[in-house]
């Protein structure tokens, strides 16, 4: 397995040892919150993962270090003033936080709401969707990523992404729904809330007078993370895993004959298990640590600017190194290609995590009032903007 090291082949279901393999993406439905222990279960690579391509091109990043354009104390507080995490609440969560797991129909409720509230803005995003079928425990069903773009000609592209299912749990739940508030709604919901905030901002773009005409934003809303039935290399990641091999078969620019859509992305930006309150974000990969480091030096800054709400000097949300394992979710695909990751999922996870008490009384507004300020001012600062 390209970017991770080996992997013992799973035992039958039910064997002493099954809880000793089971990452935090990959369990089933628990009865009780998952220990440590069984948070992690893959071994990092030493160094990133290397490429799968003889060659970046003028796309790639291999020749190109980028630096940011950090805000001054008036651009952040007008970030500050912009978002609105009640209007965000109202406007792009709740209906995303209904039963979505891949072809139901709650599924494209969402997806449509999605694409709606994307259209309706100003700096004139490309969406796309990436419909298919894939073999589920269940028999084919479709899935359908969401791809919005801004400048989709532009050479390279920071991409924020979560994942906009639910986990399915089947009918011995007595009727009762999941919901996935965390699991992702909230981080549909931040993506949403950051394309709204910045609407006027990221108008920039599409202009001869942006200041880095070859960079720009790509919002993915990724189908079929959750499992069916138990994780499995077959059963999880349909959609990043259908995404990441359609971009790095699809020239880009458009008509290249040695490049392709998954070489520009510059850095891909993953969110999950957003929404509690206290979460602790460490760092994951120490290629993508200076990005990392902006975050902290970031909400350092709103902070010390008064601009977060409960939120106690001591209680930093970016903080600190993982231990060396790696969480199966959307950005594997990504990652064993050789795209450079900033991993964006709390550890410990929410104590909530695939329960049905992952619902909206269970979320804490001021942290993700917290989070979105500082993820928005890193946008602005990382496209120059």
């Amino acid at each position: 397995m390209r970017g991770l090291a080996p992997v013992r082949r799973a035992p039958s279901p039910g064997s002493p040892s099954q809880r000793t393999l089971v990452s935090p993406k990959r369990h089933r439905k628990p009865p009780n919150p998952p220990s440590q222990a069984e948070r992690h279960s893959r071994t990092l690579p030493a160094k990133p993962p290397a490429p799968a391509h003889s060659g970046w091109g003028k796309v790639g990043r291999s020749e190109y270090s980028h630096q940011p354009s950090i805000l001054n104390v008036s651009g952040i507080q007008q970030v500050a003033a912009h978002t609105d995490v009640s209007q965000m609440w109202q406007n792009d969560l709740h209906p995303i936080l209904i039963e979505r797991y891949p072809g139901s129909p709650g599924s494209y409720i969402v997806r449509q709401h999605i694409k709606r509230r994307i259209q309706r803005l100003q700096a004139g995003w490309v969406v796309e969707e990436d419909t298919f079928q894939g073999y589920t425990p269940y028999g084919y069903r479709t899935f359908s990523n969401i791809i919005s773009t801004l400048n989709p000609s532009a050479k390279r592209h920071l991409v924020l992404a979560c994942h906009h299912d639910s986990k399915y749990f089947g009918p011995q739940w007595d009727g009762r729904v999941f919901v996935g508030a965390t699991d992702s709604a909230v981080p549909c919901a931040m993506l949403l809330e950051l394309a709204h905030a910045l609407d006027s901002q990221l108008q920039s773009i599409k202009t001869s007078l942006a200041p880095r005409p070859d960079l720009s934003l790509q919002l993915i809303f990724f189908d079929g993370e959750e499992a069916f039935v138990r994780w499995s290399p077959t059963d999880s990641l349909y959609g990043s895993r259908h995404l990441a091999q359609k971009m790095e078969s699809t020239p880009h620019p458009p008509g290249a004959t040695n490049t392709n859509q998954l070489q520009s992305i510059d850095l891909f930006v993953l969110l999950d298990l957003i929404g509690a309150s206290n979460p602790t974000f460490p760092n994951y990969f120490s290629n993508t640590a200076r990005w990392f480091n902006r975050l902290q030096a970031i909400e350092r800054k709103l902070h010390g600017l008064g601009l977060l709400k409960n939120h106690p000097s001591e209680r930093q949300y970016f903080r600190g190194n993982a231990a060396p394992n790696s969480i199966e979710d959307d950005h594997i695909p990504f990652l064993r290609r050789g795209v450079q990751i900033l991993h964006l999922i709390p550890s410990p996870f929410p104590k909530v995590w695939h329960t049905m008490e992952d619902n909206e009384q269970n979320l804490h507004k001021p942290t993700v009032d917290n989070l979105n300020k500082i993820l928005q001012v890193f946008v602005l600062e990382y496209l120059n903007l």
